[in-house]
């Protein structure tokens, strides 16, 4: 069957011996390379744009060539035997926030118990920075809360600045190309970066205030060729913010500080100078010195799947894909679900 194509765990050795790897119920860490330079937790758990591919990748990159120790949480099945993303209860090992120096956040419309919550609002209360990708502008759903006006269903608005609002561009038919703003020139969090497309659309943005700092907007091309032209018309005039960063303020009271780009598919990361912008964001609001072209090559081949939903109920556990298939010196791939447009702009195995 189609989905017992998923993984040629070809084991490409690799020889960084102190930097093992450990995977336990559904959470996979990457301890930092030489002395760490802070702790982050990478959230995956979504039920379309694949952030089971893409975090594992970043930790890599994240713990390999830039020295923070990194936590991956996937999202599980219920009885914990293999990765689920669409169990929305799913993420496990939200206790890793409790001493995190920064979350990368992709979730969506996830349902954290009481308990699990508890680490979310700790680690926002203490006013941390945040990241968040695609859909964590609607990472959680539900009558749950963080604590005073933040609940689950505004948590994308209140933490990161926007939520759910729209597809502004044809979903899997027209891509994003990302275009500097005046007022972010010359920002560490672009420091070389200058060419991101995305095949993923551009999302509607209306919620951003004066005190959001837009970084990108992202232009809507007329296919998900990356050589594809920008939209000409009133579909790009305005353009959407693509991404900015947000101050936050915890139900404690708290300030902080987010970034968030509503690009971030895992197919949208085969882009460099997106993978860049992580990265840098990732140093600035940690206060470090932003590299002038940090290094965001892959650690291991990187095998993205297009996006989409999968709703067949025996797909995840027939694929019996696990945390330790992301381990360093391994490269799942499977093939894309069905109806997902061709897309050979991207390494396959």
């Amino acid at each position: 069957m189609i989905y017992r194509t998923l993984l040629s765990l070809a084991l490409l050795f690799v020889p960084l011996v102190s930097h093992s790897v450990a995977a336990q119920s559904g959470v996979l860490h990457f301890p930092a390379k030489g002395d760490s330079q802070g702790k982050i937790v990478l959230v995956s758990g979504d039920e379309e744009y694949r952030t089971e591919e893409s975090m594992p990748m970043l930790a890599k990159i994240l713990s390999v060539k830039h020295g923070f120790d990194c936590t991956v949480l996937f999202s599980m099945s219920a009885d914990g035997r293999y990765i689920d993303p669409n169990n929305q209860s799913g993420v496990v090992g939200w206790e890793a926030l409790d001493d995190a120096d920064l979350m990368i956040i992709g979730t969506r419309f996830r349902k954290p118990s009481e308990s699990q919550a508890a680490h979310i609002t700790k680690f926002i209360n203490a006013g941390k920075p945040l990241i968040g990708i695609r859909t964590a502008t609607h990472a959680f759903n539900g009558k749950g809360s963080f604590g005073g006006e933040v609940t689950y269903g505004n948590f994308g608005r209140k933490i990161l600045g926007e939520q759910w609002v729209s597809h502004h561009g044809q979903h899997k038919r027209q891509g994003a190309r990302a275009v500097i703003t005046d007022q972010a020139a010359g920002h560490p969090i672009l420091n070389s970066v200058s060419d991101i497309f995305v095949p993923s659309d551009v999302y509607g943005v209306t919620h951003l205030t004066d005190q959001d700092t837009i970084l990108l907007r992202g232009a809507v091309t007329e296919s998900l060729d990356p050589k594809s032209a920008n939209v000409e018309g009133p579909k790009n005039d305005p353009m959407q913010p693509l991404a900015w960063l947000h101050p936050y303020e915890s139900p404690s009271g708290t300030k902080g500080q987010s970034f968030c780009t509503t690009a971030g598919a895992s197919v949208d990361l085969v882009n460099e100078d997106l993978r860049r912008l992580l990265v840098n964001a990732t140093y600035f609001l940690l206060d470090k010195t932003v590299p002038e072209k940090a290094d965001v090559a892959y650690v291991d081949p990187y095998y993205p799947t297009f996006y989409g939903f999968i709703n067949d109920k025996e797909y995840w556990e027939e694929l019996n894909l696990q945390p330790t298939d992301f381990e360093l010196g391994k490269a799942p791939h499977r093939d894309d679900p069905k109806g997902s447009p061709e897309w050979p702009f991207r390494d396959r195995p």
